[in-house]
């Protein structure tokens, strides 16, 4: 093979790699928001969308004259570590009220190309009134409003609603404030990333609650990996051949390295980790590392993956965004010195004393609940990027916490700066840590 051929072959895995990571991060990648990120994808799309379904059974679908590339992710064992996040109020996540606007601005906005803030609330109203399992939407009233527009704010941020007109934020103050939308009806419906759709596994409100959990792994089931049908849980079971069930092992165990901040083998079912340890397995879970860019990480209590442009990081850690999250970063030291784990009132104390120690810092928490709402935020984080787990009543740090190690400054510490201590080692979902 020539230089020349070498050259050329050596930039297409570096830009397919590239890729591979960009979409990690951003599974639904549009031009507008990042035209040389799009433009790779658009350039690269075959050799992507064959790695993304061997490697994690994973569709990719890039429309180069609509402009956006959606890469549907499925879950196994899908949970809510992973929430919808408001554009204002310091990115707190979705509630169940933001979701059921969510779902039901959605299914108004299918028939309108173009559309009002004013028309589309009206149309929400109307619809949630016509249904009998939801609870009634009032724009006359401030939260309402609020939640309406963070709404409408995260189909902007997918390019789903372009505004023609007007600012959105406007709508909180005034329900009579003039927005004028254009609706990428085509992008909405990429938007499900579920493979069975929800009127498939439909049944009477009153079960929903009782049967929530078995509807959600009904939403994920996979025809191709054989057993029952994927919109009939209660249909016969036909029998699994081995190619189906190897298929389900590399996708598993796959989809977890590449979209989870660490995978434990104590999380691994027994032929998944069986799978993962076998000469085969190995083989092509470290040839897809390699082609995506990472470097891998492979210790005795699982796998991690870095990414050394950060290109696949999502969420940080460290990272001072906000309280919560420097609070995190303090409490693995108290963690990690405490094998057995925590308890709630142990983890509420540590709180307090992070209080204490900075009596200008975390305002918001400075109440008599505000340590154990500390302790608690700050548990969700780490739970959520893989450095805790639970065991019963206690919180109990996991082997990536130990990566960490906080170093006091030389100098006294400011009253306000939590951060005059320093780390060793980072995480984040993507890179994976």
């Amino acid at each position: 093979m020539s230089t020349l051929a070498n050259q050329l072959a050596s930039a297409e895995r570096e830009e397919v790699a590239r890729a591979i990571r960009l979409l990690l991060a951003r599974p639904l990648l549009t031009e507008a928001a990042d035209p040389t990120g799009f433009d790779l994808v658009r350039r690269r799309r075959d050799p992507l969308t064959r790695w993304f379904d061997y490697t994690c059974g994973w569709n990719l679908v890039v429309e180069p004259r609509r402009g956006y590339a959606r890469l549907t992710k499925v879950r196994v064992n899908p949970d809510g570590s992973r929430p919808a996040r408001r554009a204002r109020s310091g990115r707190a996540p979705f509630d169940r009220r933001r979701y059921v606007l969510l779902c039901v601005a959605a299914a108004e906005l299918l028939s309108m190309p173009m559309t009002t803030i004013g028309m589309l609330a009206d149309r929400v109203v109307q619809a949630m009134a016509a249904d009998r399992a939801l609870p009634g939407f009032d724009p006359v009233h401030r939260p309402e409003r609020m939640a309406f527009v963070d709404v409408l704010k995260l189909l902007e941020s997918y390019d789903v609603l372009r505004v023609v007109d007007g600012t959105t934020e406007t709508y909180v103050d005034s329900a009579e404030a003039k927005v004028l939308y254009r609706v990428d009806n085509t992008l909405l419906m990429r938007l499900p990333a579920a493979p069975v759709g929800a009127s498939r596994l439909a049944v009477p409100p009153e079960e929903v609650p009782a049967r929530f959990e078995d509807l959600l792994v009904g939403l994920v089931r996979e025809r191709r990996y054989g057993g029952a049908s994927a919109d009939d849980t209660h249909a016969e079971t036909t029998a699994i051949t081995d190619a189906q069930r190897n298929l389900r092992l590399r996708h598993s165990v796959l989809r977890r390295l590449f979209d989870d901040p660490v995978l434990y083998r104590a999380d691994l079912a027994d032929d998944e980790l069986a799978y993962v340890t076998s000469l085969t397995g190995r083989q092509i879970l470290r040839r897809s590392v390699e082609q995506a860019g990472f470097l891998l990480e492979e210790r005795a209590e699982g796998f991690l993956l870095v990414d050394p442009d950060a290109i696949a990081t999502d969420v940080r850690f460290p990272d001072d965004s906000s309280t919560a999250r420097v609070a995190a970063l303090l409490l693995l030291a108290p963690l990690c010195a405490t094998p057995a784990g925590l308890l709630p009132e142990q983890l509420a104390e540590a709180g307090a004393e992070l209080l204490r120690r900075f009596p200008g810092w975390a305002k918001a928490y400075q109440s008599e609940e505000g340590p154990a709402r500390l302790a608690d935020d700050a548990v969700r984080i780490l739970l959520d990027v893989g450095l805790a787990g639970r065991a019963r009543d206690r919180v109990v740090a996991r082997p990536a916490a130990y990566r960490y190690r906080l170093t006091e400054t030389t100098g006294p510490a400011p009253k306000n700066d939590p951060l005059a201590v320093t780390t060793a080692g980072s995480v984040g979902e993507g890179d994976k840590q």
